[in-house]
């Protein structure tokens, strides 16, 4: 059984500054079953294509959101597509179904240690309980969403540790079950 379709809609607003997320993304290269999207790259006005965006995501059984946590959310351009793409009639309401069955998943990367983000961090909640509103939004639109990916502590992981996020990445790409 192959892999899912998966299109990875990315957002880095600075990716010449993020090691972590360069190096996720060549990760990805070369996975007949990966489409990497780059939000920022594409529609660097704004202006979003929105059948395109639609047309992308019906084509593929999962999507991926890959961005740094950016106080506490995601970059503008990401939410940006949520607010243009996933309109009522195609992604909710009751004739909107184009999305039911398909996989969202988080792929997040945080600069901070796991210890900053829980009772006691300087961030007082887990990464989790900041990414509700698009587990939520994936069920409105009758998805599954998928566990997140949290690579905690970017600003400061090793070579080995940023190898070890990567194979795991990889991995989890390449996982039919996932």
């Amino acid at each position: 059984m192959p892999a899912p379709r998966t299109l990875i809609l990315f957002a880095h607003p600075a990716l010449e500054k993020s090691r972590v997320n360069r190096t996720l993304l060549t990760a990805v290269q070369g996975l007949d079953h990966v489409t990497l999207h780059d939000l920022y790259e594409a529609y660097p006005d704004f202006q979003i294509d929105v059948p395109r965006e639609q047309a992308l995501a019906e084509a593929h059984e999962r999507i991926v959101l890959q961005h740094p946590f950016y106080w506490y959310s995601t970059p503008a351009i990401m939410k940006e597509w949520f607010d243009t793409v996933l309109q009522y009639g195609w992604a909710y309401g009751s004739e909107g179904t184009a999305l039911h069955g398909k996989t969202l998943a988080s792929v997040i990367t945080a600069g901070g240690p796991t210890e900053a983000y829980g009772p006691g961090g300087y961030n007082t909640y887990p990464v989790k309980d900041y990414l509700k509103p698009f587990e939520q939004t994936a069920r409105l639109c009758g998805m599954n969403y998928a566990e997140p990916i949290i690579l905690h502590g970017c600003v400061s992981c090793t070579v080995d540790e940023l190898d070890e996020w990567t194979t795991r990445y990889r991995n989890w790409l390449n996982d039919v079950s996932a």
